[in-house]
């Protein structure tokens, strides 16, 4: 799990972006994919257990277009 950071309000928000933009180029594609799937559980915890969207049933819907 990842780990929370909180910074003094006396340094620049520009620095703190920087810091965070360093950080997220020097991993892997990998553990990038693997920190989303870590957010996406968090998310699903704190809304109760349900996730945040969910399938409308309709599955994936494929049409001509309407030519006039």
């Amino acid at each position: 799990m990842g780990r929370l950071k909180i910074y003094d309000i006396d340094i620049p928000r520009e620095s703190i972006l920087a810091e965070r933009e360093v950080l997220y180029l020097s991993k892997s594609a990998e553990q990038k994919f693997y920190a989303l799937l870590q957010l996406n559980r968090v998310s699903v915890q704190l809304n109760g257990g349900n996730p945040l969207k969910k399938p409308q049933g309709k599955g994936i819907l494929i049409r001509k277009a309407n030519h006039s």
